[in-house]
């Protein structure tokens, strides 16, 4: 296994029921998440093909549909045509990784190594629940779904997410708790928030300055930190009318 700063690469040998891996895809802009139940098989949250259930209302509901499980047709692992499922799926690893790397999202991880992480969607400080609820959570989304898939609310990493540590945001108006949400919108905040431009006139000092505000405003976002959150029951879910 391979932790650290820039990789949280893992084997197929080392994975254990109740893991949180996820694979890069489209040259490593997004990552699909998924709970590893064992015998080779992984639990995820996808959109159809094409990206018609992510719902953001922008053009990247036709540019991202990234977070489909698989292009694998017929696969015999699988039984079926992975590719035009969609929701809570049950899919075998190759379908899942679709010729990508496998990697471990990380749990309970300091502060400090949180913000080292360049990259959101890896880690949280939050820490996960024993295995045997993360499965329960799993095995019963599969069958009662998730919700509807949105982009930014409620995506494959909200779902892994959600597994682990049964967490939920309870505010309708900012983010889920996908890690990958917070950094885009984090480090589009940094970019167009205009008091940089008062606190420094070099161009090294201004990408300090901006990249201090996208480390601040992920560990802010994260899932461990907020304080919007709370844990939920995966029965409620079904018996609630508008969850997400």
């Amino acid at each position: 296994m391979k932790m650290g700063v820039l990789s949280n690469k893992i084997s197929r040998e080392e994975l254990k029921p109740g893991d949180h891996i996820y694979s890069w895809r489209y040259a490593y802009i997004y990552a699909h998440h998924g709970i590893y139940i064992g015998e080779g098989k992984v639990i995820n949250f996808t959109q159809s093909q094409g990206g018609r259930e992510i719902s953001t209302g922008t053009v990247l509901d036709r540019i991202i549909f990234s977070s489909s499980s698989s292009e694998t047709r017929n696969c015999p692992n699988c039984g079926g045509d992975q590719s035009i499922r969609r929701g809570v799926i049950s899919s075998c690893l190759d379908c899942f990784l679709t010729d990508g790397e496998l990697y471990l999202f990380q749990y309970a991880v300091s502060p400090a190594s949180f913000v080292a992480k360049p990259r959101g969607g890896t880690c949280t400080i939050a820490a996960s629940d024993p295995s045997s609820e993360v499965l329960h959570r799993a095995f019963f989304l599969l069958h009662n779904g998730f919700g509807a898939y949105h982009l930014f609310n409620n995506n494959c990493e909200d779902f892994a997410i959600y597994c682990k540590t049964g967490l939920l945001v309870i505010t309708r108006i900012s983010v889920g708790r996908s890690g990958q949400a917070t950094s885009f919108l984090a480090a589009a905040s940094a970019i167009v928030s205009s008091p940089l431009r008062y606190l420094t006139t070099s161009f090294t000092g201004l990408a300090a300055v901006g990249y201090g505000m996208y480390c601040f405003s992920r560990l802010v976002s994260d899932i461990g930190v907020r304080r919007d959150v709370e844990k939920v029951p995966v029965e409620s879910l079904v018996s609630a009318s508008a969850p997400f």
